[in-house]
């Protein structure tokens, strides 16, 4: 087998199996060699061949693959098919994505899975704290009865949609309920397990390994494990009061043409950010020259206090505006309403029914009866507002500390703190569990270190107790040098 340098002259002693040919340290496989020994040319195929060439050494770390349409052209397989060959190898690291610059041979796996950002927010515990202010979720005092929907419902006849495989994926009256307040026009409308199976499911087939997606920095740490696990490359864009700062998207633009852009237009996790009117039409104006997907969560819809404003409202045949009620209506309800053009849509609910096929028409039905009630609406309304007075006193009550924190719309707040890791161990040590920055922070080096905290388990006779251990950790100093894990 010969191999191409690519970009060095200098090559080790190692030899690829099969070659007399030295092994360059950095080098590039033609695509007529990469077919040379391979007779399954299903994404499993392509997938375990490649996996043995770099588990015997025959590909070097470092060394750069050929295009995803190269090697498809020279198998005669389509590139959808190379292309889930890749990003099976991506998730697992044996490959990796760098935009631009091509797709590399990554480092030889250790044997012990990667541990995701998401998980890394959320490890196992003893339950051992005095308040657990880490989770992110609403207070279940504070959601509507959802008894009350299923006496509703079961009061009368809904067997015909226990029965139902070929009926409607999306109830009639559900799409009717929710269409009078979507932000935009919406030419599809899809209900998911929840927002980030939507999300999930857009990325999926929309994104392609390599592709560059901006995202807020810091950003919802499973939109970060998501990318991580389809090979693209994600692309910080920082955040002000107003949202997604223009002149950073308009360079990630610019430098990376990005295919794709994941936002929380309020309540943002976990700064608790909301977009303004004008910040929507600065984005939009940048976005306008360019086809870039844009997928909105709305992940706090009816217990966030601010305007919706969506990019959809200017820019709707590249928009899927997704909605979720897990934070209003309760979490196990598993549901989320995504709406769009049905040119973006159709394919995602196309190849979900190879699958999964629909989300429980009676579990829409539950929604919708919790929709449709004037009490559990109440419920919802009462919620929004206690969650925005919980915020608000504790925010009042780290300010007499001398610890300024931004105001933040939804059930989350950021705190700044002199050192994440002190401040952990410090809130740890008086029984509070919070959730670090890290798994947050989209970029590499970050500005400054954050914890993030839930409003929701707050109640009034913590918080002066609570309000002094955060401001003793927010200035706690690290007691040894930090090591940061991406």
């Amino acid at each position: 087998m010969s191999i191409e340098r690519a970009g060095t002259d200098d090559a080790d002693d190692r030899v690829a199996p099969g070659s007399t040919v030295p092994l360059p340290s950095a080098a590039v496989m033609s695509p007529s060699e990469f077919t040379a020994d391979l007779d399954d040319r299903t994404p499993a195929g392509i997938a375990a061949t490649l996996s043995r060439r770099i588990r015997s050494g025959a590909l070097a770390p470092g060394s750069r693959l050929p295009t995803v349409r190269e090697v498809a052209r020279e198998l005669r397989v389509s590139p959808a098919t190379v292309n889930q060959a890749w990003r099976a190898l991506a998730a697992t690291g044996a490959i990796v994505a760098r935009g631009r610059a091509g797709t590399f041979v990554g480092e030889l796996p250790s044997g012990r899975p990667a541990v995701g950002r998401y998980q890394r927010l959320h490890p196992p515990t003893d339950s051992a704290f005095r308040i657990d202010l880490s989770r992110g979720t609403p207070d279940p005092g504070l959601l509507p009865d959802l008894a009350t929907a299923l006496r509703t419902i079961t009061a009368v006849d809904a067997g015909d949609l226990a029965a139902e495989y070929l009926g409607d994926a999306v109830l009639p009256e559900l799409a009717a309920r929710v269409r009078p307040d979507w932000p935009f026009r919406a030419e599809r409308l899809a209900v998911f397990d929840g927002a980030l199976d939507a999300i999930d499911r857009l990325l999926t087939l929309h994104i392609r390994l390599g592709d560059a997606v901006a995202v807020e920095d810091p950003c919802f740490p499973p939109f970060l494990d998501l990318l991580a696990r389809l090979g693209a490359k994600p692309v910080p864009v920082h955040l002000d009061d107003s949202g997604l700062m223009p002149a950073e998207l308009s360079r990630a633009v610019a430098d990376f043409g990005v295919g794709a852009l994941i936002l929380q237009p309020r309540a943002q996790n976990p700064t608790g950010v909301s977009l303004a009117a004008r910040r929507v039409r600065e984005l939009t104006d940048i976005l306008r020259a360019t086809d870039t997907l844009i997928v909105e969560d709305d992940h706090s819809a009816g217990i966030a206090s601010a305007p919706l404003r969506s990019l959809g409202a200017r820019l709707p045949r590249r928009t899927v505006h997704v909605r979720s009620y897990s934070k209003s209506h309760g979490a196990d309800l598993r549901l989320a309403v995504a709406g769009g053009p049905a040119e973006l849509l159709d394919p995602v609910i196309e190849r979900r029914m190879l699958g999964a096929g629909w989300t429980s028409r009676l579990l829409q039905r539950v929604l919708l009866t919790m929709l449709d009630d004037p009490t559990a609406a109440d419920t919802v309304t009462a919620a929004r507002a206690e969650y925005r007075r919980r915020s608000t006193e504790l925010r009042r009550e780290l300010a007499a500390h001398d610890i300024t924190v931004a105001r933040a719309d939804g059930i989350n707040l950021w705190l700044p703190v002199a050192d994440e890791n002190a401040a952990m161990i410090s809130l740890a040590a008086a029984g509070i569990k919070v959730a670090p920055g890290g798994p947050f922070e989209a970029a590499d080096t970050p500005r400054s270190d954050h914890v993030r905290l839930t409003v929701s388990p707050v109640t009034d006779a913590d918080l002066p107790w609570l309000a002094t251990e955060l401001a003793a950790a927010a200035s706690a100093a690290p007691t040894y040098r930090r090591i940061r894990r991406a």
